[in-house]
């Protein structure tokens, strides 16, 4: 595989809306952005995948558009925009736009001309059709609850939505459509962005009236159209938010001879602590089972072999904070918080850094729906309640998977609102803000984010972390993830104990020396080695 400059960097995702603000109006802004790409510098990252700035009337913050070449007011200017693409450049930090191309907005200007008639030059860019017998199209149901169609009066058609009823989805049928996207996409290419981010990318081809939406079969053909259209040929980093992948379908979007996309977001480890059957999603809650996880990462870290590329992530804007959802933000935050940072970039892959995880934000339990912000939540709670659910068992599952808990505004320092905002911060700020904070971080050498700062280092230094061999260790109590990354006759090893009890790890070879650790270490040597709650360390050993 030919080497590229993502192969051993490490992304910074920022959720705009919650990041700083420096104009009181509580809502994080472009030029809170700038004012921090030190602290960035400092940290050592190389990219910001930035979540959608454009315009939109926010009915699902953001990942709705109305206009995919302007800014939205509420973060600044295009102005602001280029000024982010330029002092990121000076710090040899990139930028990678979200793009959402699956759906626009019911504001976008193609779908309010789409729905004036049937016969409108835009009505095809949209996927519409009849009733059946006076009834929704058929039975696909939208992410954000109820089912996927919405009456439209003016035309008595339905129009198709995967997500809100106001995320008209976009019909990739309609070559016009596609050349739209390729003509904005190029817009952003000329303003200097170092790549994208796709949202749900792996929709984008679907046969609605066969229910099909997921890896339809036009996906690769529009994707590599795309690449040529746009990308193609140039330095930029494509990653793919794909729910639906396996190992086999990774190999697809991310094989460089394809010429489709860098790489891809799979998302089969952030299902393992919901329930399986039928009608079972995320809301219905189970403990996390270590071996399972063990198993689907080193699946991905073994399968894809040269043949596709792997992003690595525990959070991001749609998931609850890594420290609350499995490990232990209480007795043992700090410890827990560097076990899941030393644990994940040391395998293969590029990792992902969700704003405020390099200093163990965690997440902010509500207990009145009247406090959650995000639209999926809402719905899920409305929904649940008129079949009957409990409201304490709702709230149960909100506190532990909302994207709220994700979207709580950064702390900065222990000042009120956690220096972000002088204003009234739009979402609820975590009280634990004045212990877990940017500034107390800094200050204390052994803080969450210097292991963060140290592991980055270490990629950039160490070819063994970006192109090793994984091996996983199998001979280990249950609650152990440990492996070996081997490369060029050197050897490490990876341990790390998910669990509140000590366990024991046998270490069979002499230890050369202590790469890092969330524990002080005097010295580890071969034989039985007893991991105390939640410590990771990492070896080189002969």
């Amino acid at each position: 595989m030919e080497k590229k400059w993502w192969h051993n960097s490490v992304v910074y995702q920022i959720y705009p809306r919650s990041f700083q603000d420096t104009d009181g109006d509580g809502i994080g802004d472009l030029k809170g952005i700038i004012q921090h790409l030190d602290y960035l510098e400092n940290l050592g990252i190389d990219a910001i995948w930035l979540s959608p700035v454009y315009q939109s009337p926010n009915d699902d913050n953001g990942y709705d558009i109305s206009d995919y070449e302007a800014i939205m007011k509420e973060f600044g200017s295009m102005e602001d925009m280029e000024c982010l693409i330029s002092e990121g450049k000076n710090r040899g930090i990139k930028i990678i736009m979200d793009l959402v191309v699956n759906h626009t907005s019911d504001e976008h200007a193609w779908f309010v001309e789409s729905r004036k008639n049937k016969e409108n030059k835009y009505r095809d860019y949209y996927v519409w059709r009849d009733a059946v017998n006076g009834e929704v199209p058929n039975g696909l149901r939208s992410t954000f609850s109820g089912t996927a169609w919405e009456f439209d009066e003016t035309t008595g058609q339905y129009f198709l939505h995967l997500f809100s009823k106001r995320q008209p989805d976009l019909n990739w049928e309609n070559q016009k459509v596609r050349q739209e996207i390729y003509d904005m996409m190029n817009f952003w290419i000329d303003k200097g962005v170092g790549g994208f981010r796709m949202d749900v990318i792996d929709l984008i081809s679907k046969v609605p009236d066969k229910e099909i939406t997921g890896n339809g079969p036009k996906i690769h053909e529009y994707l590599q159209e795309m690449n040529s259209a746009t990308f193609g040929g140039k330095d930029l980093m494509t990653v793919g938010e794909t729910w639906g992948a396996t190992p086999e379908i990774a190999k697809l979007y991310s094989n460089p001879e394809r010429k489709e996309l860098s790489m891809i977001f799979q998302f089969e480890h952030v299902g393992l602590d919901q329930e399986h059957g039928e009608g079972k999603d995320k809301w219905d809650l189970r403990p996390l089972n270590v071996p399972e996880l063990k198993q689907v990462l080193s699946k991905w870290q073994v399968s894809l072999g040269n043949d596709g590329w792997n992003s690595l992530f525990w959070n991001n804007h749609d998931l609850p904070r890594i420290v609350s959802r499995w490990g232990n933000d209480t007795i043992y935050h700090e410890k827990s918080a560097k076990l899941f940072a030393i644990l994940l970039h040391m395998m293969k892959g590029t990792p992902y850094i969700y704003q405020g995880e390099e200093i163990g934000m965690t997440n902010y339990p509500i207990s009145d729906i009247s406090e959650a912000e995000d639209i999926e939540t809402i719905n899920m709670y409305n929904e649940r309640l008129a079949l009957g659910f409990a409201k304490e068992t709702l709230i149960e599952s909100i506190n532990a998977k909302g994207r709220d808990n994700a979207r709580t505004p950064m702390q900065w320092d222990n000042s009120t609102n956690a220096g972000f905002t002088t204003g009234t911060p739009w979402l609820h700020v975590n009280p634990n803000a004045k212990e877990i904070n940017v500034k107390k971080n800094l200050e204390n050498p052994d803080s969450i984010f210097y292991t963060y700062k140290k592991l980055i280092t270490l990629r950039k230094q160490h070819d063994l972390i970006v192109w090793g061999e994984y091996e996983l260790l199998t001979d280990t109590p249950n609650e152990i993830f440990a492996y070996k990354r081997i490369f060029n006759g050197e050897t490490w090893l990876v341990a790390a104990n998910i669990s509140t009890e000590p366990h024991s790890l046998y270490i069979p070879t002499s230890v050369k020396e202590t790469i890092i650790s969330n524990y002080d270490i005097s010295e580890i040597s071969s034989g039985t080695f007893q991991l105390r709650p939640y410590e990771a360390f990492v070896i080189r050993i002969l």
